[in-house]
């Protein structure tokens, strides 16, 4: 939802009506909430990989997204209809039948969701030209860069370092797995700490189902390694400072590290999840093939964290290299394009006048 968060904040038009279509999670409509958007909830689920008993429910689900969009499509009649996939998606670009339709895809693959709505889409925008190998011939399609929301952007490494309160002059280590966290890379951390924390200052992001985990082990730390630990459940708004301090990322390689790493130039270590098909290592591949990143397999992880950890941030010309080629990846305007192409496109089909 982040993607299409930025976009939305960089729209400028007079009396411009937006509706977000959501699911029912409630973290989803809770920070929708914290910017004032008007939303709708439909009922959906996914079709790939969740086995042969669950098919008729979850095909159920979507049945019924489907006339719940309709109606609301219905009801609110766009100008034009933005989406950036998911399963979440698919009733909702079957329902719109009367407005354009702008895709964001961004993944270098597309997922399959994606791959149906494209076929529909007026306009498919992406995060890398790489991208262009999935898409249609003959489909309208536009890099674009990944959207970068205005909330990540106002950090400097001074501003950051102050408002997380981090004194020490160590390089400072950033490990995060999105908002859940990443059991595999949190129990890594935990097994290495003591050795981590010897060599560099160490911003945790846990993910809420491990924070109290990470409470526990801060406290079993000698005192004098115990300062250089730094342990969140899950930064939102202050996620920028934490990637504007860092001097090396250890994190999942999901689409917003071809965005968010390249904006501030942040070396990572990417670790794959394994069970994500290949999205994850696709993305990861991008950017290792670059010289901005390295690959460790989730399967490693445990036995090679901790010497990729110290062997990097050992080598100030090599992370200084990696830092270039990450920072040379950065397209910062991407969410003012994509708004844009958006605007542009209503305008065309007789909308927004």
């Amino acid at each position: 939802m982040f993607p299409a968060l930025a976009v939305q904040q960089t729209l400028n038009v007079k009396n411009l009506q937006i509706l977000w279509i959501t699911g029912e999670s409630a973290m989803e409509s809770r920070i929708l909430q914290e910017y004032s958007i008007k939303t709708a909830s439909i009922p959906s689920s996914g079709l790939h990989g969740v086995g042969l008993k669950n098919l008729p429910k979850n095909g159920w689900q979507i049945l019924k997204g489907f006339f719940k969009a309709k109606s609301i499509i219905h009801e609110f009649q766009p100008d034009v209809l933005f989406t950036t996939g998911g399963y979440l998606a698919v009733p909702t670009v079957l329902a719109t039948r009367h407005c354009p339709i702008v895709v964001y895809i961004p993944d270098i693959e597309p997922g399959y969701a994606l791959q149906f709505i494209i076929r529909r889409a007026n306009v498919i925008t992406a995060t890398v030209n790489d991208t262009q190998k999935f898409i249609p011939a003959k489909k309208n399609f536009c890099v674009t860069g990944y959207p970068i929301r205005p909330s990540l952007k106002k950090w400097t490494r001074e501003k950051a370092l102050q408002h997380l309160q981090i004194t020490t002059q160590k390089p400072i280590l950033l490990v995060f797995g999105g908002s859940k966290g990443a059991r595999s890379i949190n129990h890594a951390v935990q097994k290495f700490l003591p050795d981590l924390l010897e060599q560099a200052t160490v911003l945790h992001i846990t993910g809420i189902d491990h924070w109290h985990e990470s409470q526990t082990v801060k406290t079993m730390l000698p005192e004098p390694l115990r300062k250089f630990y730094y342990p969140y459940p899950f930064l939102h708004e202050d996620m920028g400072a934490a990637f504007a301090c860092a001097t090396l990322a250890v994190c999942r390689a999901g689409a917003s590290i071809l965005g968010e790493l390249p904006y501030f130039g942040l070396p990572a270590i990417l670790v794959p999840y394994p069970y994500a098909w290949r999205y994850q290592q696709t993305n990861a591949e991008y950017l290792s093939n670059r010289g901005a990143a390295i690959i460790l397999n989730d399967q490693s992880i445990h036995e090679e964290l901790l010497s990729k950890v110290i062997e990097l941030i050992h080598d100030p010309n090599r992370l200084e290299k990696m830092r270039q080629a990450m920072k040379s990846i950065s397209r910062p305007n991407a969410a003012q394009e994509i708004s844009k192409i958006i605007i542009k496109t209503a305008t065309e089909k007789g909308g927004l006048s």
